[in-house]
């Protein structure tokens, strides 16, 4: 791969354009091949023609050359189910698609125009000699700016800062016509498109480019105060108070222990570090990036690695670790954001059955709701050790865009028999709520069911219909939600 080598230097002297040629599409790209493909969660795997392309031409001549199963966009394989799978049709492999285009340090504010098959991790290493931040982040940085739009990606500070797509200032996309269209957010046809596209698992076109609004940080580094919370209530009373004063906000809470504390908790949350804050050690290079890595999990482990035993040392072990209350440490990225991305296949812990990662939000009014899904998940007798609970601030004008005002929660199911009961139950109690299960975390929900979660969906299909009338586009996750 060849990407403005010696970044920053490779370009010009306001680093707003690079000073020499991309290297885009110089190697050649491999032959489509029948392989067999699946999600994060490991679950429902495929049999496709995975095809990487190197070019908007390849692109249009998978599109033309699609039969009747169609074509879907695929990047680095982290949404958990089948959104980026397509059986017996065509799936693109957008990762060759990986250079960065442009930064603009000048502008205010800053942008960086990238292909859609560059990683966040790479985006982020080529930004920070900038004093540049990416502005949302998820749970790990191995996603893909097109997956990223596509998904609509949220990180710890939706409740300050929104979802990615709030950061995206233009689109190149793809249609099945073969015109390639620059889209910006608006109200007219453009814009419709657009908002279609961010959250629209890749259903709408194929994602070429984007250009994002990116933000300044003076070191990469991060205050971050901890709380141990007693209990659920304890928690979400804490996070009510307390979460304006902080951009980033997250908690782990144990899945396990239940009783009087239930839902007890670790809360953690910061803000970007400013260069006066640090020691002179770490003054001397300020934006560096720490991305330690400790290897591949092997494929070794057996389906109930993940057991009562398990599950309770981890939660005891993970809640005691932590101080009951400490205010100001200096964490670095991984340590903060991505503490996950230090072992790669860390997924195939789970055993070849796979896990569920299921995450649903319900509005700020549905607290009752809420507790009474956390409680159902709690004493199900299905454990989860990887669990996450944050709030979300207002949403966008994306119809299938999955946050909105309110709690989210997130466990982590290993594929057990009765998993499908809680599940279908949970699904219950948030359509009752007025909220919604994320798409790229699913790989189980109805249309039906999906269709009362997202009472914005016949705008998003009204868009679909007059971009891809012969449903070339298409998915695993399309055919079974009826899009």
């Amino acid at each position: 791969m060849t990407v403005l080598p010696a970044f920053p230097t490779g370009f010009d002297g306001e680093g707003t354009t690079p000073t020499g040629p991309l290297a885009a599409g110089t190697a050649p790209v491999p032959r489509p091949r029948l392989t067999e493909v699946h999600g994060w969660g490991r679950t429902a795997p495929a049999r496709t023609r995975l095809t990487p392309v190197g070019s908007a031409g390849d692109v249009l001549a998978a599109l033309s050359a699609a039969g009747d199963r169609g074509v879907t966009a695929r990047g680095l394989g982290r949404s958990y189910g089948d959104a980026a799978q397509n059986t017996g049709g065509v799936t693109l492999d957008l990762t060759t698609l990986d250079q960065i285009l442009a930064v603009d340090a000048a502008s205010e504010p800053a942008t960086v125009t990238v292909q859609a098959g560059v990683s966040l991790d790479q985006l982020m290493r080529a930004l920070l000699p900038f004093g540049l931040w990416v502005p949302v982040l998820p749970g790990t940085r191995q996603v893909t700016v097109g997956g990223a739009v596509a998904a609509d990606v949220h990180g710890k500070n939706h409740h300050t800062q929104g979802s990615f797509g709030n950061h995206v200032l233009s689109l190149d996309l793809l249609t099945p016509d073969g015109e390639v269209r620059t889209l910006t957010p608006g109200d007219d046809e453009a814009g419709r498109l657009f908002w279609a596209t961010v959250g629209g698992m890749g259903l709408t076109g194929i994602i070429l480019s984007a250009t994002v609004a990116v933000q300044r940080t003076e070191t990469a580094y991060f205050s971050v105060d901890t709380d141990r919370c007693s209990d659920i209530d304890d928690l979400m009373a804490k996070m009510s108070e307390g979460d304006d004063a902080y951009t980033y906000s997250v908690a782990w809470f144990d899945a396990v222990t239940r009783g009087k504390h239930m839902g007890r908790a670790v809360l953690t949350r910061g803000d970007k570090t400013p260069l006066a804050d640090l020691d002179a050690k770490k003054r001397r290079d300020p934006l560096r990036f720490v991305a330690p890595s400790f290897g591949t999990i092997p494929e070794v482990f057996p389906n109930r690695m993940v057991n009562r035993l398990t599950a309770a040392a981890f939660s005891e072990f993970w809640y005691r670790k932590a101080p009951a209350h400490r205010t100001g440490e200096l964490q670095n990225i991984t340590q903060f954001f991505h503490p996950l991305d230090i072992v790669s296949e860390w997924n195939r812990v789970y055993g070849s059955h796979g896990f569920l990662q299921y995450q649903f939000v319900v509005p700020f009014t549905e607290a009752e709701a809420f507790r009474r899904c956390f409680e159902m998940i709690v004493t199900s007798g299905h454990l989860s050790c990887l669990n996450v609970l944050k709030r979300f601030g207002p949403g966008n004008a994306a119809p299938l865009s999955f946050p909105m005002p309110g709690w989210t929660l997130t466990v982590d199911l290993p594929i057990e028999p009765g998993l499908d009961r809680l599940c279908d139950a949970l699904d219950q109690e948030v359509i009752g709520a007025g909220g919604r299960v994320y798409l790229a975390k699913d790989s189980r929900l109805g249309a039906e069911t999906f269709r009362a979660m997202y009472p914005r969906l016949d705008d998003f299909l009204a868009v679909r219909r007059d971009v891809d009338p012969a449903g070339v586009l298409s998915s695993d996750l399309a055919r079974r939600l009826h899009l």
